[in-house]
């Protein structure tokens, strides 16, 4: 999926992506600053956490090429055919599932950076559900021509689980460095 997000005239075209991508990047210039005073983050990793906010609703939540072109519409049902992991073969074709894995991990990596908090609690919670959000909205707005799958959210997870992992360690590193220098 991410990596055909601009494969033009291919049936999986999302021409939306990129102005839903460079609008996010609007947003998040705007209000890093307020986001991060907020969260308690520098600007930043702010600006980083809604800028791949943007990325991950821009590549899901806009309508496929033939959507627009022919007026296509999904299939108003979802595939439960994969609930686990994908298999190496899926992610060496560079398909969706790596696609999927992918777009999550930098959202994850700006939420591993936030400091221990309730609001971190909460943000975690919330980018747990958005996967699952995601394929509900699929399902239920047939005309983005989207297709809702119980792979795409396991592998939504896995993305947003190495983030999150990636993104404690290097926060983690970056307070050991800071303490040692003081």
């Amino acid at each position: 999926m991410i990596l055909d997000l601009v494969h033009l005239g291919g049936s999986r075209a999302l021409p939306w992506f990129l102005p839903g991508f460079a609008i996010s990047v609007g947003i998040s210039l705007t209000t890093g600053g307020r986001v991060g005073r907020a969260l308690g983050l520098r600007r930043v990793v702010a600006t980083a956490l809604v800028v791949s906010l943007g990325i991950i609703l821009s590549a899901t939540l806009t309508p496929q090429w033939e959507a627009l072109a022919f007026g296509a519409r999904g299939p108003a049902s979802c595939d439960f055919s994969r609930i686990g992991l994908a298999s190496l073969d899926e992610l060496r074709t560079k398909g969706d599932a790596l696609g999927n894995i992918l777009m999550f991990i930098p959202f994850g990596v700006a939420i591993g950076l936030l400091p221990r908090s309730r609001r971190k609690a909460a943000i975690v919670g919330f980018a747990i559900a958005l996967p699952f959000a995601i394929e509900t909205i699929q399902l239920l707005l047939p005309v983005l021509d989207r297709a809702c799958e119980s792979a795409d959210v396991v592998d939504n997870l896995t993305g947003l689980v190495i983030g999150l992992g990636g993104g404690s360690v290097a926060g983690w590193l970056a307070a050991a460095v800071y303490r040692r220098a003081r």
